[in-house]
């Protein structure tokens, strides 16, 4: 038996992620997630999920995985969102493109 059923379950796409939910992602994945953490499921059209569970007192967040949040969990700085209120889902604003590419540096 799932010991965390009682728990308010919300699924935390990128989009929607809060300061409040991207620090407890980060403190709970310090070093990052690995595929022991992943956890898969189908969503309500059919499609497969993947996503990393976060736990608080009262919900079970199930934040699904994107290169946006691997980007942004390696260069999370809480002082960024000191302006914002925790539950704020315009605070974490989408990495651009460019900066999430490996290995390519640009000396123009």
């Amino acid at each position: 038996m799932d010991k965390h059923a009682h728990l308010r379950k919300v699924i935390v796409d990128f989009k929607k992620l809060t300061p409040e939910v991207l620090k407890l992602t980060v403190e709970r994945y310090p070093d990052g997630y690995d595929d022991d953490d992943i956890i898969s499921f189908r969503n309500a059209h059919g499609e497969r999920v993947e996503a990393v569970e976060v736990i608080t007192e009262d919900t079970k967040y199930l934040v699904k995985i994107s290169e946006k949040l691997v980007y942004t969990m390696e260069n999370y700085d809480e002082s960024d969102y000191d302006d914002f209120e925790d539950d704020d889902p315009t605070a974490v604003v989408e990495p651009d493109p460019k900066d999430m590419v490996d290995g390519e540096e640009n000396d123009d």
